[in-house]
């Protein structure tokens, strides 16, 4: 089946789904419920895949087979451990019947959660079904309608033909979301489009930072959402160039909880990743594993920090070097000093960035000269408008880099139609698309309004001034207009208006007389 078409079957599922359930529940909270589901099921059966082969079905065995050693066992090498009976297939075969359907699943959720205490994975599983309340009154008031709900879903979730994770033509897990988001992003409000990045973008911004590099150490997002970009860098390459593996750090609980979810539902094991919660511009929690051979990030817009409230923040390694911190109301330059001083020296840095922080004066024009100067800014790319959902803004990709041997930064503009697809809703990077962008990015070609590079004195010259619009010229798409033609269709028309009087003058002779 076609990328094409299994992402409108799965979509075309997850709507019933939603149909069936939704009225009741707000939408927002009704996609974690589908979310929370899908990862009890996918988990559930990656867990079962560890022990069946042709003699074994581990669905099928009572939990009183399973010895402490075999238990153990498994924890060390998933992370967690669910008994047989506890297995999404079981729960939802009797989904319908179960009066105890929702304090049935919340205990199932705790025991999985707290399998792994002691051990390794535990701060990796902990809190992991935290926004999945099966107990909440937002899935009725009574115990009845809760269990009817909670019904519906998993038989909905149970029914999509998810197969194979991992021999799938698309992020099922990712693209569930996506659809969720797009579905929900006016109900959401700010959480819509804030912390999503859509996968045409991801799949460009992880080719950035990964660009010829054969291997790299481990990759990092600062502001990880649901760890949609970082999982994009282990679909765009073989497993064995990430050696050591996801890094990220996320303020928002739910996304915090998505993002280690998304990490299990790409096969990839606790020991192999590291999602930290809590604010990376005040309280970085991943310093020690710097530095990254790849950064890339989406972080929030314009987003109000502590800033020169803080007074240790001038001091602190991240911001020192640029001898300014960020404006109080806007944190954008902040994302981009913490995600600088965590990369390698032969790292790259992709972060997706609001355009007016490349032209503001102030703060932001003195961290633009210290980036300059230092020559960190190997690229700024101008995308479409309309890419993101929540915002119409067409924003750009900084690409910082420690290993440039010129002192020079390119400029690309990728806003014109020749990068975008026109859907209903949005606008999409088709792999063309980003393959053009690729390939320009690499060459350092010049393409007349579309690409260039400049000396950084000329950039210095200019204020700093980062702006493609800067330094790209426009192509004029207005009309060319053949004067000299013009003029002998205006002369023509003048001169059938001359005669055209003449008659008319001729007219009214006649009639007076």
């Amino acid at each position: 089946m076609t990328s094409i078409n299994q992402r409108a079957e799965l979509q075309a599922q997850i709507w019933k789904i939603a149909n069936d359930v939704r009225g009741s529940v707000d939408g927002w909270d009704f996609k974690q419920f589908v979310l929370g589901t899908l990862f009890y099921r996918f988990i559930s059966e990656n867990f079962a895949d560890h022990f069946n082969d042709e003699q074994t079905d581990y669905a099928s065995l009572p939990d009183s087979i399973i010895t402490p050693e075999i238990k153990e066992d498994a924890i060390k090498t998933k992370g967690y451990f669910i008994y047989p009976s506890q297995l999404f297939v079981n729960i939802a075969n009797k989904a319908n019947d179960n009066e105890n359907l929702n304090t049935d699943l919340a205990a199932i959720f705790s025991a999985i959660e707290s399998s792994a205490n002691g051990y390794a994975s535990e701060s990796d599983i902990k809190g992991l079904f935290a926004d999945f309340d099966t107990t909440s009154n937002r899935l009725g008031n009574t115990v009845e309608n809760k269990n009817d709900r909670l019904a519906k879903v998993i038989k909905g979730v149970a029914g999509l033909k998810l197969g194979n994770f991992e021999d799938n033509q698309i992020d099922l897990f990712g693209d569930a979301y996506e659809f969720l988001i797009s579905n929900y992003a006016a109900n959401a409000g700010k959480s819509g489009g804030e912390f999503f990045t859509p996968q045409s973008v991801s799949k460009l911004i992880a080719q950035l930072a990964m660009h010829k590099q054969t291997t790299v150490n481990k990759i990092y997002d600062p502001a990880a959402g649901s760890g949609s970009l970082l999982l994009q860098a282990k679909k765009q390459f073989d497993d064995h160039i990430i050696e050591d593996g996801f890094y990220g750090q996320e303020i928002n609980h739910t996304t915090y909880n998505l993002a280690r979810m998304n990490m299990f539902l790409h096969n990839i094991n606790y020991d192999k990743f590291e999602i930290k919660l809590g604010d990376t511009l005040i309280a970085p929690e991943l310093g020690d594993h710097k530095p990254f051979d790849a950064i890339v990030s989406n972080p929030p817009y314009s987003v109000k920090w502590i800033g020169s409230d803080d007074t240790t923040l001038i001091n602190d390694d991240r911001f020192a070097p640029a001898g300014v911190l960020a404006p109080k109301s806007k944190a954008d330059f902040a994302f981009v000093l913490h995600a600088l001083s965590y990369l390698s020296s032969k790292g790259r840095a992709a972060i997706v960035c609001f355009p007016g922080i490349f032209y503001r004066g102030g703060a932001e024009q003195k961290i633009r000269k210290y980036l300059v100067d230092n020559n960190h800014v190997e690229t700024v790319i101008s995308l479409a408008p309309n890419l993101f959902f929540g915002t119409s803004i067409a924003v750009n990709i900084l690409v910082l880099s420690k290993s440039k041997t010129e002192n020079k930064t390119q400029f690309i503009d990728a806003s014109g139609e020749d990068f975008f697809k026109k859907e209903t809703n949005n606008n999409v990077l088709e792999p063309k698309h980003i393959e053009e962008i690729m390939q320009i990015f690499d060459s350092k070609e010049e393409l007349d309004y579309v690409a260039t590079t400049i000396d950084n004195d000329k950039i210095a010259e200019n204020d700093y001034n980062l702006s493609v619009s800067s330094y790209v010229e426009a192509k004029d798409t207005r009309e060319v207009i053949d004067i000299v033609e013009l003029n002998k269709e205006i002369a023509t028309t003048v001169s059938k208006i001359d005669k055209l009087r003449s008659s008319i003058d001729e007219i009214v002779k006649e009639i007076e007389l």
